[in-house]
């Protein structure tokens, strides 16, 4: 680790100490969580294009009731109706 910690220490890309910006330790974790957000959007939305394809898309996973028009309207990738929604 000595040597993991000498790199870094002498590093011109280590902006730990910049005060005109934000570390990179910062963009990093930021970044990271940006990359996270969008999997999990990817995911939503191939499940949903999924239940479109087998005709389930617009019925509830939990009561398999219709999901409102409106709720689908504004979070097309939603799988459960507002109420089963409201339980978790």
């Amino acid at each position: 680790m000595a040597t993991l910690r000498s790199t870094r220490e002498t590093s011109p890309d280590d902006d730990e100490h910049d005060p005109e910006g934000p570390t990179l330790s910062s963009e990093w974790s930021r970044i990271r969580g940006l990359l996270l957000a969008a999997e999990l959007r990817l995911g939503e939305t191939d499940a949903a294009l999924a239940r479109v394809d087998d005709g389930s898309y617009g019925v509830c996973l939990v009561c398999h009731r219709p999901i409102a028009p409106g709720r689908l309207e504004a979070r097309p990738t939603a799988s459960l109706c507002v109420e089963c929604a409201s339980r978790l």
